[in-house]
């Protein structure tokens, strides 16, 4: 049952994350619904404003499904392994998930339609680290108030 609360969401997150590693979410696909939205918001945009929105909105969709997958992570290795410090959550938790999001570069240079940079896991690796450090605010927090109500 622990196995299926804690760590089915992040099995499944990761497989999300590979499928959109395959054409379905490239920079042609995506700009496909994102550029007609711009442009319908304002028609007289330059095409370099749009490719720099659409290069943003990119970069912010690696930060925040990184994020997404780095408290997944957190969630299950805290229910798991409940002696450890939180400190030994995060680093196992960066370690997962920045392995991850070089196997997921790597995965889409197979992908004709997609590029492989070192740029974006170390992308990946600012939405994990943030992820990580919100999380353990909030279990401090969740700590101190434990203790206030002894």
């Amino acid at each position: 049952r622990t196995f299926v609360t804690r760590w089915m969401p992040v099995i499944l997150w990761m497989l999300l994350i590979f499928a959109g590693s395959s054409d379905m979410l490239s920079a042609t696909q995506t700009s496909r619904f994102l550029i007609p939205f711009l442009l319908w918001l304002d028609p007289s945009m330059s095409g370099q404003t749009l490719a720099v929105i659409h290069l943003v909105f990119r970069k912010l969709g690696h930060i925040t499904e990184y994020a997404i997958l780095a408290a997944l992570l957190w969630r299950a290795l805290r229910g798991t392994f409940t002696t450890l410090s939180r400190t030994t959550i995060a680093l196992g938790t960066f370690v997962v998930a920045s392995c991850f999001a070089a196997t997921d570069e790597f995965h889409q240079s197979f992908v004709p339609t997609r590029t492989a940079t070192m740029h974006d896991v170390m992308i990946d690796c600012v939405g994990i680290a943030l992820a990580i450090a919100i999380c353990m605010m909030f279990s401090r927090m969740r700590t101190v108030a434990s203790a206030a109500s002894r």
